[in-house]
């Protein structure tokens, strides 16, 4: 509850505490509080820099910069349609551009929505940047020709015509699906095997985005459950559904994602069919540990089998000692 200075006042106990010193005690306290300097994000991020991270720390913040890179790059493109090289040349650091990546066919507010979103993850970019040296920007796949493949892959089956990402706002956001949440659990797997409590916040303020993000996406898609995406007889639940089971497939390690419906007794509290927000048995955020993800990333099933999104596999030690076991 607010309450003015002029409202506060103190009986005096046996003269000993006169309302006019409590009152001065309390301007004093609240000048000295006020004065303290205040701690920002960026502070916490320069402080991480600055201190010495353990080798696991260090693996672990950069590991993410692989889906960081892929969704700035997706939601650059998407609604501006152009990406990193334009936008944030030093973050790419020579990188090679990606595939295939091109402005989509958004409505305003749709465009609106993934414009913050591709901001959002710039400044991710560059939150990790200062606090890791990091590493190039991979090779990243974004032509429709490959999301098409994904999509067919979750359906087992060649969809005709080959499903388009760009086309419209209804394509776009079934896209977007797969990725923020993908790495949202990558941050909840990763966040209890940092040591350093720099890392831990700046990994719980990544989290914290990429979860919005992910509860954005999955609402819009909410909202048109049960529309028939054009041209096909399936509607935007279905679609939802199956990218989940197939990203389960793909991960090898129990269910840990979900469609925004799934049966009653997988929702929350095994009462519920909507599923706008994915959880486990307690509603506890699934998950993931880096080698999960690069097996849904690659959409090979192995973390030593590069292809998908990154052709030539992710970037940092990590991902790299995946890679030389296929060597």
């Amino acid at each position: 509850m607010k309450m003015q200075m002029n409202q506060i006042s103190f009986k005096p106990q046996n003269h000993l505490f006169s309302a006019p010193m409590a009152n001065s005690v309390i301007a004093f306290l609240l000048i000295f509080i006020f004065s303290l300097p205040s701690i920002s994000s960026s502070d916490l991020i320069h402080n991480a820099k600055t201190s010495n991270l353990s080798k696991s720390d260090i693996d672990l913040l950069e590991f993410p910069l692989n889906l960081e890179y892929l969704e700035a790059e997706f939601f650059l493109f998407g609604a501006f349609g152009f990406g990193l090289d334009k936008e944030a040349p030093s973050i790419a650091a020579g990188g090679p551009p990606p595939i295939g990546a091109t402005k989509a066919n958004l409505s305003s507010i749709i465009h609106g929505i993934v414009a913050q979103f591709a901001f959002q993850e710039v400044g991710h970019l560059r939150a990790i940047k200062k606090s890791v040296e990091g590493f190039p920007r991979p090779l990243l796949n974004l032509s429709s020709t490959n999301f098409a493949e994904i999509i067919d892959e979750a359906f087992d089956q060649k969809l005709e015509p080959p499903f388009d990402p760009y086309v419209n706002d209804l394509n776009y956001l079934i896209t977007s699906y797969l990725f923020p949440y993908v790495g949202l659990t990558g941050y909840v797997g990763t966040n209890p095997k940092l040591k350093s409590a720099h890392a831990k916040r700046l990994v719980a303020g990544l989290l914290g985005v990429e979860s919005a993000q992910d509860a954005v996406i999955r609402t819009l898609l909410y909202q048109r459950a049960w529309e028939l995406v054009p041209p096909y007889n399936i509607t935007v639940a279905e679609f939802t559904g199956k990218i989940s089971v197939l990203r389960n497939e793909l991960g090898g390690d129990s269910v840990k994602d979900e469609g925004i419906v799934v049966p009653a007794k997988e929702g929350a509290e095994g009462k519920i069919k909507g599923n706008v927000i994915a959880g486990d048995e307690y509603s506890m955020a699934y998950a993931r540990s880096p080698e999960e993800i690069l097996r849904i990333v690659y959409s090979s099933g192995s973390a030593s089998k590069p292809g998908g999104l990154f052709p030539n596999g992710g970037g940092g030690e990590i991902a790299k000692s995946f890679l030389k076991k296929n060597t």
